[in-house]
């Protein structure tokens, strides 16, 4: 595939004082593109963000009236670089946090073929101006997104990231607090080819405008991983807790069996009502997994009915279908090289 159109998409919000130093940092020619443009996304900012985006070489500006979040200007985007007819899409912060000129080696494995998505690694243990439980904070965060996503990213928070004009048509961005951790959950489920590339940070410059306390943090990324998990697989986080709820009220349950043939049963009735609550409530949880998981074939379905329109919209057409003459057939189409 010929690479045409880099699109570097820029979200923030509120950005005067570092944006024109982020756009004037960004490259404007590299080897294998033929043409780069820079799209900002004003989120409802109340200050000169948008103004100094037009005097500072944005090409495209995106503005909300109000703020709607980091997820949500991701999300539209996106969006907005797919109809410019980005071929490839980089995302980076407006607080000039990352290296503009690592954006080559960002894109490097999309521009050989070897990936869909491509994550900066900012090796978080080794950033100077991370605090400790910061450090341990994206240690284990970033564990528990490549154990449910299936992926090697070792910095899922990073926001610098590449994707192909195929990956920024599959993603679907449902969260309203980051995308950060739902994209990679979502590429690893929908078996995106996935890599990383380690990436330079610049000094900081400002605190996160993403959240006020790391337990507002972690409390919201974990409901963020937990759902989007669940909506990729509900029958097996259904069957976790049905499961959890079943084996409560069967020991529960074993404990009063003890206490009745010894003798004392009838000082333990409380103890067998909840076991039959608990076993109870452990399959209906297990019966909701079975129609989630139902209702998860439809939503597969319409996935790819989604991204059929958003095709026939933006006339493309998939890269990994080709269409070929079979000998005894009219016409046949080949999906992923397999007939």
């Amino acid at each position: 595939m010929k690479w045409r159109k880099l699109i570097i998409q820029v979200p923030c919000f509120n950005e005067e004082q570092h944006l024109a130093v982020t756009l004037a940092d960004l490259p404007r020619k590299l080897p294998g593109i033929d043409e780069i443009e820079i799209l900002v996304i004003d989120d409802g900012s109340t200050d000169r963000t948008a103004e100094i985006a037009r005097t500072s070489g944005a090409h495209h500006i995106v503005r909300f009236s109000n703020n709607r979040g980091l997820a949500r200007a991701f999300r539209v985007g996106l969006d907005a670089a797919l109809r410019l007819g980005a071929d490839l899409i980089v995302n980076t912060d407006g607080d000039n946090q990352y290296c503009a000129d690592d954006i080559l080696r960002l894109i490097q494995p999309v521009l050989d073929g070897q990936a869909d998505m491509v994550v900066g690694d900012r090796d978080p243990s080794n950033v100077k101006h991370f605090s400790r439980s910061k450090r341990l904070l994206q240690y284990y965060g970033s564990w528990v997104v490549r154990t449910l996503s299936g992926t090697e990213i070792p910095d899922t928070t990073s926001g610098f990231r590449a994707l192909s004009r195929d990956a920024a048509l599959r993603l679907n961005v449902i969260s309203e607090f980051t995308y950060t951790l739902e994209t990679i959950i979502q590429a690893g489920k929908k078996r995106l080819p996935v890599t990383h590339v380690q990436v330079r940070t610049n000094p900081e410059r400002r605190g996160s405008k993403l959240y006020t306390s790391t337990w507002n943090y972690v409390k919201r990324s974990a409901a963020t991983m937990l759902r989007i998990y669940a909506l990729y697989e509900p029958l097996k986080v259904f069957s976790v807790l049905g499961g959890g709820l079943i084996l409560a009220g069967t020991l529960i349950g074993g404990r009063f069996l003890y206490f009745y043939y010894t003798g004392y049963g009838g000082g333990h009735l409380q103890s067998l009502m909840l076991t039959v609550l608990l076993i109870i409530i452990g399959f209906q949880t297990v019966l909701i997994g079975l129609v989630a998981d139902l209702i998860g074939a439809n939503r597969s379905l319409i996935e790819d009915l989604l991204l059929r329109m958003r095709r026939m919209e933006l006339g493309d057409q998939s890269p990994h279908v080709e269409t070929i003459v079979h000998p005894d057939a009219r016409l046949t189409r080949v999906q992923g090289g397999h007939s």
